[in-house]
């Protein structure tokens, strides 16, 4: 991993040179902000991805089948594919190959719907609660140094803001499929 170099700005907040003199030619009205912070979060993004992608493979689970088996935890009945897929904003084709590798793993296991038997639930297994205990404790480790020197109340602001980024793609989105 290269080292990365921020500088403080005027403001006292940080910012990346390479990045502001680069997309410098594309702020609207001189506008540079907006740009910077969808880098930033990229950035950020990219480096939350492979710590998580670190931690599962060398427990032979990809980041996406985590994220499954992890929204399979919450449920104690289980969830069908349909279910997990608009959670996690995929295909269910996505999450059925996942689902395959969780069941391969016996982590998970496929179980009839009560409710609609020609339907199939995914549901935690007791291994799979065990791999995620087990997996729990070093990525509470890993968040701790990440947001090491963060007050609460800005990890809760990062999120708030982080999740306002998400809606508005979520509605430019639909205004682009609408307009299609």
């Amino acid at each position: 991993m290269k080292d990365v170099y921020f500088t403080p700005g005027p403001d006292g907040r940080l910012f990346d040179p390479g990045v502001r003199a680069a997309l410098g030619d594309f702020a609207v009205d001189d506008d540079i902000g907006p740009l910077e912070a969808a880098a930033a979060i990229r950035t950020a993004s990219r480096g939350l991805d492979s710590l998580r992608a670190h931690g599962t493979d060398s427990r032979g689970l990809s980041p996406g089948a985590l994220d499954v088996l992890i929204r399979l935890s919450g449920s104690e009945d289980g969830i069908s594919i349909k279910d997990l897929a608009a959670s996690a904003g995929v295909s269910s084709r996505n999450v059925t190959g996942l689902v395959d590798t969780l069941e391969r793993g016996e982590l998970a296991v496929r179980v009839p719907a009560p409710a609609d038997r020609r339907s199939v639930l995914a549901r935690i297994t007791p291994a799979g609660r065990t791999w995620l205990e087990e997996f729990r404790r070093p990525s509470q480790a890993a968040m701790a140094a990440v947001f090491r020197g963060f007050a609460h109340g800005e990890i809760a602001l990062l999120r708030h803001l982080c999740l306002r980024v998400v809606e508005n793609q979520h509605h430019l989105t639909r205004y682009l499929e609408d307009r299609s």
